[in-house]
């Protein structure tokens, strides 16, 4: 069987006022990411990290913040799209893990929200998706409240 490993990385800005999306749900947030789509950094650090397991680049080459079509996207919708790429090169996703880097607010009471959304967009189980959470102990731009990252490793096999 052969498998192959992707990583994946994102962040965006945060503001006042804005939604903050992470993993397909809306947190309850005073600040919120900024970007072209819903700015949901964990849902594009993962189709990142399926993209490069493939090699097909990047999520900006295949959704493009230049392009009406993706403006205020939910990014379950590319995440979907990315997995059909998967599919279509031959492979199914085996599992995801990942990391988010948020100072406030705290997110492990949306944990197994997130699990269930991102499962159902990349057809896999809840089982086979880790999302953690960690600070940057008030370090960097994340520990000022500047923005948030996201990171993620998965792994696919052949079909």
């Amino acid at each position: 069987m052969e498998i192959k490993v992707g990583f994946g990385f994102d962040v965006h800005r945060l503001e006042e006022g804005a939604d903050l999306w992470l993993g397909g749900i809306k947190i309850p947030s005073p600040k919120g990411a900024i970007g072209h789509s819903d700015a949901d950094v964990l849902t594009h650090s993962i189709c990142d990290a399926l993209l490069g397991a493939i090699n097909l680049r990047d999520i900006g080459f295949h959704f493009p913040n230049t392009d009406p079509q993706y403006k205020g996207i939910e990014s379950v919708k590319l995440l979907e799209e990315v997995c059909r790429l998967v599919t279509e090169n031959g492979y199914v996703v085996n599992n995801i893990d990942t990391t988010i880097s948020l100072e406030e607010p705290k997110i492990s009471p949306y944990i197994p929200a997130m699990k269930k959304a991102l499962a159902v967009a990349s057809c896999i189980t809840e089982e086979d998706i880790s999302i953690k959470a960690t600070t940057t102990e008030k370090l960097g731009f994340t520990g000022r409240q500047e923005g948030v990252a996201a990171y993620a490793v998965v792994l696919v096999k052949k079909a």
